[in-house]
């Protein structure tokens, strides 16, 4: 015989038993975004169910499992590409100097069918290029499964310079994107990224207003190009970050799903949205790198049970540089236990029904909505970011993460607590260090930051 369900009435007494002489509101805390997380959440407490799954299985999958090759010999991108494929991964980015031209792009790409594996670009303001690169290697396949991902909005807020002003590259991105669309009709064209926002200590409202604002500025461009705006949105691909937060990070992805919604429904269309998840790197330690694995793979569950499309780990020892081949199977096969062993894909929107989830999806949905209208009456993402409107806001939600960690507030481990005092290290190649090309463009950049750095200097330092 089951016991009747408490009310909140009764949870309410029990509490206030069990905290003695703390009060109630004690439990309740408030976000970066002022949002207020309550203990305790039910039909009572006036929830509104919603229901945000991914729109369809990735090739019988329930997500895509992408992962990102850095590279800058066509060799080596090759062999860690193939070894991706083979070992599992359904898709792939690539990153790094083998995107210069087509010919060590054709060279990193053999092997690959196109047709039935995605590639991706991370060529940041020099997309538009590589974008062509990446079209002369697919040899003119109408079936070829390209993914162009421009997003010269974020290169530019994470460098705070571009060679030409961003409405020049904004229209270069959009040009190369019609002139491409016809050739290559499966392809994506646009990453509307708020991870920039993210990795520069940003809340969660702040990236998913970021990642609208974006996407808004790229469908008006390639409007103007001459694409439909029907085709520009399905055309586009939302980028956002997950981290070790699984419960807030899965709520960020619904939300952004009812955000995409209203968005489409201001350029009078209806497109499911195609949402990429990354892993999180600010929350990645260097000293220690092998508790990454389990904040790794906590970013993942967030991604597949928020429902992204597709999902992207790096590797544990990415703080340290470029992952080797050790990290790389890792990064695979945490997906793969996920999806195999987990079986996390077989529910589409497992959250839903959660009063906690749907009521905090809803809210972040709200607090991105308007932060995104702020930046839109702001003259839109590219003013926004010259007249230095989107980084003092960034910077106030940096601080007060920092200052939870300093204070003890928040917690890393590996990090400010369970401190390994004698930590093994991890192999990892050197990152090629790029000098952003300015003198068209100009603002305050969205610096990248990681959370353990300051806690490592001072363990470096005794």
């Amino acid at each position: 015989m089951t016991s009747p369900t408490p009310s909140p009435a009764e949870w309410r007494s029990l509490a206030e038993k069990a905290l003695k002489d703390r009060p109630l509101e004690s439990l309740i805390h408030l976000d970066a975004d002022g949002l207020a997380v309550r203990p305790l959440y039910a039909a009572a407490t006036g929830v509104e169910p919603l229901f945000a799954p991914r729109p369809s299985d990735a090739e019988g999958r329930a997500w895509d499992l992408r992962t990102l090759v850095e590279g800058d010999e066509a060799a080596a991108v090759n062999a860690a590409v193939l070894a991706d494929l083979e070992g599992g991964a359904a898709s792939l980015v690539l990153k790094g100097a083998v995107l210069s031209d087509s010919g060590p792009l054709a060279r990193a790409l053999e092997g690959v069918a196109l047709e039935l594996a995605a590639v991706g670009l991370d060529a940041g303001l020099d997309g538009p290029e590589a974008a062509n690169a990446l079209a002369v290697a697919a040899k003119g396949s109408p079936r070829a499964r390209l993914m162009f991902h421009m997003d010269p909005i974020s290169a530019f807020a994470e460098t705070g310079a571009a060679p030409r002003s961003l409405e020049e590259h904004l229209t270069l991105a959009a040009n190369t994107a019609a002139r491409h669309a016809g050739a290559y009709p499966e392809a994506s064209v646009f990453m509307a990224g708020g991870r920039v926002v993210h990795e520069a200590g940003g809340s969660i409202a702040q990236e998913l207003a970021f990642a609208a604002a974006n996407a808004t500025a790229l469908v008006r461009a390639a409007v103007e190009a001459g694409m439909a705006a029907e085709q520009a949105l399905k055309g586009t691909v939302l980028g956002v970050a997950v981290d070790q937060e699984y419960f807030d990070s899965l709520a960020k992805i619904r939300a952004l799903r009812l955000i995409w919604r209203s968005i489409c429904k201001a350029f009078g269309a209806e497109v499911p949205a195609r949402i990429e998840a990354r892993s999180s790197r600010r929350m990645l330690s260097a000293r220690d790198p092998w508790p990454n694995l389990l904040r790794l793979t906590a970013a993942g569950f967030a991604g597949a049970v928020g429902g992204a499309d597709a999902v992207v780990l790096d590797g544990f020892s990415r703080a340290s540089g470029r992952p080797d081949a050790f990290a790389r199977r890792q990064a695979r096969n945490t997906q793969l236990v996920l999806m195999e062993e987990a079986h996390l894909g077989r529910v589409d929107d497992p959250a839903a029904g959660s009063w906690f989830l749907d009521q905090r999806t809803r809210e972040l949905a709200e607090a991105g909505w308007a932060e995104f209208q702020r930046i839109e009456a702001e003259g839109g993402v590219v003013e926004a970011l010259r007249g230095h409107l989107i980084q003092p806001r960034v910077a106030r939600a940096r601080q007060a993460l920092e200052a939870a960690l300093a204070s003890g507030a928040a917690q890393m481990v590996g990090v400010t607590k369970f401190i390994d005092p004698e930590p093994r290290p991890a192999p990892a190649a050197p990152d090629r260090p790029v000098a952003p090309e300015g003198g068209g463009d100009a603002c305050v950049p969205l610096t990248p930051i990681r959370l353990a750095a300051p806690f490592e200097a001072k363990e470096a330092g005794r």
